[in-house]
């Protein structure tokens, strides 16, 4: 049921924001750090550049996030995915910082990539067997739409896989 909730609020927020300057408000980009914009942490996880962006997140989130929140259930996974896409978004937002101020790129994140890759990371420590195939997917994912000349958050998924991976180990021992 949260999945489904998860997936009809990113599909609406597509819909209803379709505004640059609500883009650049609600993505996560430099902002975050100069004006105390701090919801961006959590609006930029329910923002999609393009119908194909949504549309591939939707489609890994329904995957995974049906097999975790039955998993989990409701609460746990609702606590998954925020507190892992907030960790991922807040890692996001160091590379955002230093890509503004060492790369003299401005940046502004939309998606929920991140915490998508944190249900995939969970899930790649909850299932050994599917770990390798996991990393592999995740690299793809986030680099060869860069060769392609796509520009992508690759950061946001590597970060978030990571962040799911950890935040399994720790539920393994708590």
């Amino acid at each position: 049921m949260v999945t489904f909730f998860l997936i009809f609020i990113n599909v609406l927020v597509y819909f209803l924001v379709q505004n640059d300057k609500i883009y650049i408000i609600l993505g996560l980009n430099i902002l975050f750090f100069k004006a105390g914009y701090f919801w961006q942490i959590l609006s930029s996880m329910f923002m999609h550049a393009n119908i194909t962006h949504l549309v591939l997140n939707m489609l890994v989130l329904f995957q995974f996030g049906r097999i975790l929140e039955n998993f989990l259930g409701a609460l746990k996974f609702s606590l998954l995915y925020f507190v892992g896409g907030l960790l991922c978004s807040l890692l996001s937002a160091f590379y955002v910082f230093f890509a503004f101020d060492f790369l003299n790129q401005n940046i502004n994140i939309v998606g929920a990539s991140g915490a998508i890759c944190v249900l995939m990371g969970f899930y790649a420590y909850r299932d050994k067997s599917a770990t390798k195939g996991l990393i592999v997917a995740i690299l793809l994912m986030s680099f060869v739409p860069l060769f392609m000349g796509i520009n992508i958050a690759w950061y946001a998924h590597i970060f978030g896989f990571i962040c799911g991976y950890i935040l399994a180990k720790l539920r393994r021992v708590i």
